[in-house]
């Protein structure tokens, strides 16, 4: 870690963050655009998708923080849209250089982010929620959905991600 966070309750997160803004470009180091929106016969969610879904997750976080800039996910995961089978999605490429212009910014603000801060409750219809639960809950989601890639990687026939 670059520098200590302002609240000792974000140490641990921002380890995560760090290693998650790695690992995702490394599972999807090599994956070609052919196979980034297969499902092999499924309904399960396809790389584009779920890539497309973390880049979008960080970008909200960062709008808590005031951090407001545009990104290929705005409009087909707005309101937090499943996936749509029809739909063309963005490519990986667009998706990476997405994720390396948030991450750098929302990784600032969370280790800038005071107790206040992360006390703050969230505005999401249907539930009550505070800043750092939506941390919290992001940080899990994105080694899930890395994961997730790292599977389809397998299914898709490439090799395992380097983590090193």
């Amino acid at each position: 870690m670059k520098t200590s966070p302002t609240s000792n309750r974000m140490y641990g997160f921002l380890v995560l963050y760090e290693m998650h803004t790695d690992f995702l470009v490394r599972a999807l180091d090599g994956v070609e655009q052919k196979d980034a929106q297969k499902r092999l016969d499924t309904k399960a969610n396809h790389i584009a998708w779920i890539t497309g879904s973390v880049v979008h997750s960080r970008y909200f976080l960062a709008k808590s923080f005031g951090i407001e800039l545009p990104s290929v996910t705005d409009e087909l995961f707005a309101g937090n849209k499943g996936i749509i089978d029809e739909a063309t999605y963005p490519s990986l490429a667009d998706y990476i250089k997405d994720w390396k212009e948030i991450s750098p910014r929302l990784q600032e603000a969370l280790t800038a982010a005071t107790n206040e801060k992360l006390d703050e409750k969230l505005l999401i219809p249907g539930m009550e929620i505070t800043l750092f639960e939506m941390i919290s809950f992001s940080s899990y989601r994105e080694a899930n959905c890395i994961g997730q890639i790292a599977l389809w990687r397998r299914l898709l026939g490439y090799p395992g991600i380097n983590y090193m």
